[in-house]
């Protein structure tokens, strides 16, 4: 007697599932180094913060006790309180925020402008100005506040905010960054648009600044960022305690020989909660970009 057996053999579509599964659960088995050390990177940045944001809330007593506790012990508002009492906390987070919100505005609006020109213009005397330009990305900033600061008194605007804000309007970096994303669109948009009869200023703030709002929103979160932190530039600018903006006022709390760290702990978070607000609001903005939108085959 024969015994017979069959073989099942699989389809086109089970091998490729298989396939697809197979490799799905080789790529997961080689994330597990990469991603667990990421969470482990991601947790040494973030134990810092964590212990800053923590110790604000602690009694001055508690801050240098032994041993150290990383949750507090009694928590307290009292270093938040004395820091709106013992500077004047409205006046400076006006001024820091009047600097940085102007000072972004006009960034993002002259860089686009200037690495618009720079990357759609065909011209020598263009060319030799973004040489120029790029080059400055080489300076240190300390090389140039001397002639900068002599500047700005012979224009009168020093002890004004102003002599903060027009030195910092545009950056060498934003420049590069909007030159090389027009670089990227097509010139075909620009004709079609001239074709269709628009004008070169309606071709810029019509079509090509909104396909750059990726780039200009990354550029206005750095500014404000850079401005709002800024403290060598507004130091030497600034010699009025009333103009004075929030880093040189938190520099203030540093005594020669006592430093109050409750009030100076509080001051410095309440001092970081704009720019944090300002990146969980626009920051799913930043990868949204579409460059093809206006292109047909």
């Amino acid at each position: 007697m024969v015994t017979t057996y069959a073989i099942t053999v699989p389809d086109e579509k089970t091998r490729e599932r298989f396939e697809r599964r197979r490799r799905s659960k080789n790529l997961r088995r080689r994330a597990v180094v990469p991603t667990t050390m990421l969470w482990v990177l991601a947790l040494l940045m973030l134990f810092p913060l964590a212990w800053f944001l923590l110790s604000s809330f602690k009694p001055g007593s508690e801050l240098f006790s032994y041993p150290l506790s990383f949750f507090p012990k009694e928590w307290t508002l009292d270093g938040y309180s004395a820091a709106l009492e013992r500077i004047d906390f409205a006046r400076y987070f006006f001024n820091t925020a009047l600097v940085a919100s102007i000072t972004t505005v006009l960034t993002v609006f002259l860089c686009a402008t200037t690495g618009y020109a720079l990357a759609k213009y065909k011209n020598p005397w263009l060319s030799v100005l973004g040489l120029f330009i790029l080059s400055m990305t080489m300076l240190p900033g300390e090389v140039i506040l001397n002639p900068m600061f002599i500047v700005i008194r012979d224009l009168g605007l020093y002890n004004q905010l102003a002599g903060v804000i027009i030195p910092s309007i545009v950056t060498p970096t934003g420049v590069f960054m909007f030159r090389q994303f027009f670089i990227t669109i097509p010139d075909e948009l620009m004709q079609a648009a001239r074709i269709d009869g628009a004008s070169e200023y309606g071709i810029f703030f019509r079509i090509m600044l909104p396909l750059a709002r990726p780039i200009a929103l990354t550029l206005a979160i750095m500014s404000f960022q850079w401005r709002w932190n800024d403290y060598i530039f507004p130091l030497i600018i600034l010699g009025d305690p009333e103009q004075f903006t929030l880093q040189i006022a938190l520099r203030a709390l540093v005594g020669a020989e006592n430093i109050e760290w409750t009030i100076l702990l509080s001051a410095s978070v309440l001092s970081m909660i704009p720019l944090v607000a300002l990146y969980l609001v626009f920051q799913k903005y930043v990868t949204s970009s579409n460059i093809n939108a206006g292109l047909k085959d």
